[in-house]
């Protein structure tokens, strides 16, 4: 069982936020998984140009880390996203991670992983992030089983009663990946999405070669 811990705060060491993404992960372990960090602003991940090449073949012609970290979210049972509310969004680096994962989306490759999400805030909004993070990982297909969020600027003591809550936050997510925890509601919200992103990938196979043989290696679709 495998938990990757993804900080999107610049503040290096120093970051709060990153306090909470470590927290989720000791908790992680505490229930049984093995862990591990990076944090996104060691890493170069360019914009996407919207070229369509990821749709058709699989493949991204821009040469960054971004395949690296792709492969690492892959190899993961659980997710874990941290980022600093940033005017009522996540930061750059995990906005662009995000926007590099449009062919994951409509192949839905985070299908049976579960994930969570943790943000701190001068003030506000904190939740609002976290909502937004948790449905970016529904998109992929993941399970997104809670988050914490937090305004330290009013009561900086309550980073540590919030870093209480990512550690429960992730025993919890170890045992959803061990199956101690169903989330039917997700489960049909997938469904869907799955069935809306195999009927847009029908429509466009001769376009989108590789996700449609992806959805046939799935069986997902069933060739004729």
């Amino acid at each position: 069982m495998k938990v990757l811990g993804l900080n999107a705060s610049p503040r290096g060491e120093e970051s709060r936020t990153l306090r909470l993404v470590n927290a989720v992960l000791a908790g992680a372990r505490e229930g049984g998984a093995e862990t591990k960090l990076i944090d996104l602003y060691t890493l170069r991940i360019e914009y996407c140009t919207a070229c369509g090449s990821c749709y058709a073949t699989g493949d991204c012609p821009l040469m960054d880390d971004f395949a690296d970290l792709f492969n690492e979210i892959l190899d993961a049972d659980g997710i874990v996203l941290g980022s600093p509310n940033y005017i009522d969004s996540v930061t750059a680096p995990l906005k662009a991670v995000f926007d590099r994962m449009a062919d994951a989306i409509h192949c839905q490759m985070l299908t049976g992983k579960f994930g969570c999400s943790v943000c701190t805030a001068g003030g506000s909004g904190q939740d609002d992030v976290v909502t937004y993070m948790n449905r970016a990982l529904t998109n992929l297909g993941a399970t997104a089983i809670g988050g914490v969020g937090v305004a330290i600027g009013w009561d900086p003591a309550a980073l540590e009663r919030a870093e209480n809550e990512a550690f429960a936050l992730g025993k919890k997510l170890a045992g959803s990946i061990r199956g101690e925890h169903r989330y039917p509601e997700q489960e049909e919200i997938h469904r869907q999405r799955r069935d809306y992103f195999r009927r847009l990938v029908m429509a466009n196979r001769d376009l989108w070669r590789h996700e449609y043989d992806w959805y046939v290696s799935m069986g997902w679709i069933k060739e004729e």
